[in-house]
């Protein structure tokens, strides 16, 4: 799929000097490679390359689509190892695929903090602190995906030791609490406020009728940061209402099987198959579709830039598109989304539970806007 309008090879050589950014040239420099891809079937397996200054194995994966915005990657830790030290300044936040283990952080006035982790935690990095990474088990490898800001930072700046060397402590997003990474949380409305997630497939999750199907939801504020997070879960014989957002939405699947359909306006979907471990990039402004075609609920968690909102706060991907909204309501799908759906369901013996979900949302259907 072609990411954004294609022109000519003359034409593109013209400005081809200005497609190399210096995150991409930092990339490089670290001896890793970007995957430019916005599917990967599983994370736990994509190969990785020595990652020589972190001391682990590595990869960036990020399609054009969302490298200006922000990145992911993927590392490991060899059994019994640790990463080197780092402090950034730009946010962190990572989902541990595999493995167990802790991590340290401190800040230049000596405050330390240590938690351990294991498969399905969620944290975040307090910006510019210093951090350490350490497998804690001998016998296998640990790994986890991690998605920032670097890119803007980077590209802004152009000054790889002044990302990574900066001495400031940003008392305001860390400073040294010892219960910084406990499990607990302020919870309001949608949005939990904490530090820590130590099982997000089992995390329990408030129930979002506004995204269709009966679904739960929530959504993150950690480290005190500014990125965007998310869980979603959409239960058996059951899918969530297409709609499209800014760049740099990376999901993942914590659990289930299905699909996605990914699509512009005006094209033909592209469908994307996934299970716990599969990535999802859809590019800026892109429509898509998740789908649960398996026999037990399904969940993801979405990493991202912030979306467009309306006034009241309202993300534009959650209102309908007969408001001015970027969510395409049921009711406005085209039969091929049915079919489909039904034809997948029917392929794993699954029964759908679509038709009350239809119904009721002709209840409150708003009328087109003019």
């Amino acid at each position: 799929m072609a990411l954004g309008p294609q022109v000519s090879d003359e034409l593109a050589k013209k400005f081809a000097s200005e497609k190399e950014t210096p995150y991409e040239r930092w990339v490089q420099a670290e001896g890793l490679d970007i995957i430019g891809a916005q599917y990967v079937p599983d994370l736990k397996t994509v190969e990785l390359k020595p990652w020589a200054r972190r001391g682990g194995r590595g990869v960036f994966i990020n399609h054009d689509a969302s490298r200006q915005s922000n990145d992911c990657y993927v590392c490991e830790i060899s059994p019994g190892g640790k990463l080197a030290p780092q402090r950034q300044l730009y946010e962190e936040m990572v989902l541990i695929l595999d493995g167990r283990g802790s991590t340290i952080v401190w800040n230049d006035a000596g405050q330390r903090i240590t938690f351990e982790w294991k498969a399905g935690a969620i944290f975040a990095i307090p910006l510019n602190c210093w951090y350490q990474h350490f497998n804690g088990s001998g016998q296998k490898p640990a790994r986890y995906v991690g998605v920032t800001f670097c890119p803007q930072l980077l590209n802004i700046f152009d000054d790889v030791d002044f990302i990574f060397n900066t001495a400031r402590d940003f008392k305001g997003r860390f400073n040294g609490e010892p219960d910084y990474f406990t499990n607990q949380g302020d919870q309001d409305g949608f949005l939990l406020r904490t530090n820590f997630v130590p099982d997000a497939v089992n995390l329990p999750l408030i129930t979002a009728k506004e995204r269709g199907a009966g679904g739960g939801h929530i959504r993150f504020n950690m480290a005190r940061g500014s990125m965007a997070s998310h869980i979603s879960q959409f239960p058996v014989g059951t899918y969530k209402k297409a709609h499209r957002h800014g760049p740099g939405a990376h999901v993942i699947i914590l659990s289930g099987e299905g699909f996605s359909l990914m699509w512009q306006d005006g094209e033909e979907p592209k469908r994307y198959e996934w299970k716990a471990g599969t990535l999802i990039v859809p590019p800026n402004n892109m429509f898509h579709q998740h789908f649960n075609a398996g026999a037990t609920p399904a969940r993801y968690l979405a990493f991202k830039h912030s979306s467009i909102k309306n006034s009241q706060g309202v993300p534009l991907s959650w209102i309908s598109r007969r408001l001015g909204g970027n969510q395409i309501d049921y009711a406005d799908e085209t039969k091929q989304v049915r079919d489909m759906f039904a034809k997948a369901l029917a392929d794993h013996g699954v029964e759908p539970r679509m038709d009350q979900f239809y119904q009721s949302e002709l209840e409150t259907l708003p009328q087109p806007k003019a």
